[in-house]
């Protein structure tokens, strides 16, 4: 990880001193901003392995950055780690709905955020390695691109969207547990909050449409995509 640079995005100094000091130590090279409009300027411009986001920033809010971050093709697949004092369900998964990959509230342990940082840097890093195309049904994988393509539309997904669609179509017909998709594709190696996955399974549904109803619940169990033909059958 000792190449890998992280954006910090925060106007409070305290904590912008602590989380530099704590990726320094853990081998990262880290870049500042104090405000919205000067994060996306840094992330234009050099290209962050990864933004770790306060939501309440002068000139332009967070969740606007993350949305402007993964609306760009050239920012897209930057992970962002959004680092907030809002801390309730609905703001949790508000800001899960518009394309972070990872939520951590305030007051924070600064292990656990990096040890975050480092989960999310090894997804991509992981996908990168793999750089073959697969056609799974009517979907045609492109791990290199961090591309689906469904029925030649392209899936407009974030890089934990990515991962976890891969993981679910190349299990297909078998039942994940959500501890074992936070484990596989979160990188957590202790069950979290488990409406992460719910979550990220309802963008996924909307954006497969027609195909949505091929990821099926098992209540109490998990998730399972289904084959096509399974998919088809009256």
């Amino acid at each position: 990880m000792s190449s890998r640079t992280v954006l910090i995005v925060d106007d409070e100094a305290d904590v912008v001193d602590l989380v530099r000091y704590k990726l320094r130590a853990a081998g990262f090279t880290v870049l500042e901003a104090n405000d919205g409009l000067a994060a996306l300027t840094l992330a234009r411009e050099h290209r962050p392995d990864a933004v770790v986001l306060d939501l309440m920033l002068p000139h332009m809010n967070g969740e606007e950055v993350c949305r402007q971050l993964k609306g760009s093709p050239d920012t897209a697949t930057i992970p962002v780690l959004m680092l907030t004092a809002k801390g309730q369900p609905a703001e949790r998964i508000a800001g899960l709905e518009i394309g972070a990959d990872d939520y951590i509230t305030k007051p924070f342990s600064p292990r656990e955020l990096v040890l975050r940082v480092e989960a999310v840097l090894r997804r991509v890093e992981g996908a990168e390695r793999r750089r073959e195309q697969e056609a799974i049904d009517d979907f045609i994988i492109d791990r290199g691109s961090f591309e689906i393509t469904l029925l030649g539309r392209r899936l407009e997904l974030t890089t934990t969207e990515f991962k976890l669609l891969c993981l679910l179509l190349d299990r297909r017909g078998r039942t994940q547990s959500r501890e074992t998709l936070l484990s596989e594709v979160w990188g957590y190696t202790n069950a979290m909050d488990t409406r992460t996955v719910d979550t990220h399974i309802r963008r996924l549904r909307e954006k497969l449409g027609s195909h949505a109803a091929r990821i099926e619940t098992l209540r109490g169990e998990g998730y399972r995509f289904t084959t096509r033909t399974a998919a088809e059958a009256p």
